[in-house]
């Protein structure tokens, strides 16, 4: 059983529009590109595809993509854009689902392997993803970096958004290497809504330890999808892993 916590339909009913900024084209033109290029005349697996934000556009492009999903009423919101002919998807454990055939590009995106709360299943959807890829084939995650240099002696909290509808910030639990997200979000009547996500971060050298384990060599890694040097400064990472030809 895996440890993600389960999207409700509410969720489900509220994420295309909370997530509407990330999902213009301006946004998500730099990713679909990468992901393109990577995927060539091959097929893309993507594991937790949701509501299909990026997997629904990427078909578009010409891209055969599958999905995995484990919360229905998310895979359900994907239906009113793809039909199953279109986009097959899978709901289940990213970690442990299993597909028919090869792909050549295996790609999960904004964070969502922290979804996933103990190392040894991290280390598990590393596993599933190089089971799903041909030789030569990639594997991308898109993860942000944990801004624990943000975090003074004794604060355990770090603000990740604050504007006029929303306040975000991050805790942190330093010893079991998770963080809580809490969203305080102003719905059109003017009250506020609570919600929490939890998660357990990585680092990208544990990341790499993990794809070592999976049998998969580091080819890459950028700071975002248009390709910026990863740096010391960057906020998050896109990182991509190949399965050798032999």
């Amino acid at each position: 059983m895996t440890s993600s916590e389960l999207w409700t339909r509410e969720t489900a009913d509220r994420y295309d529009a909370e997530e509407a900024e990330s999902s213009s084209p301006a946004a998500l033109g730099p990713a679909l590109d990468f992901l393109a290029e990577l995927a060539g005349d091959g097929r893309a697996l993507e594991f937790a595809i949701g509501t299909g934000r990026v997997g629904v556009p990427l078909r578009e492009r010409g891209v055969p993509v599958t999905g995995i999903e484990l919360s229905e009423p998310m895979a359900a919101v994907l239906r009113r854009k793809a039909d199953e002919e279109t986009l097959p998807v899978v709901i289940g454990d990213m970690a442990a689902t299993v597909v028919p055939g090869e792909f050549t590009l295996v790609y999960l995106v904004y964070n969502t392997i922290g979804n996933l709360l103990t190392q040894d299943e991290q280390v598990a959807c590393f596993e599933n993803a190089a089971r799903h890829l041909a030789p030569g084939g990639r594997f991308v995650i898109e993860l942000t970096v944990p801004p624990l240099r943000f975090l003074p002696p004794g604060q355990v909290a770090v603000p990740f958004d604050v504007s006029e509808r929303h306040l975000g910030f991050d805790t942190f639990d330093l010893v079991e290497q998770t963080l809580v997200s809490h969203h305080f979000t102003r719905d059109d009547d003017g009250r506020y809504r609570r919600g929490t996500c939890r998660q357990r971060y990585a680092w990208p050298a544990e990341l790499d330890l993990m794809a070592r384990i999976a049998g998969l060599e580091l080819e890459s890694r950028v700071g975002d999808w248009d390709g910026a040097p990863f740096t010391d400064d960057s906020a998050k990472h896109i990182s991509v892993w190949r399965k050798p030809v032999s």
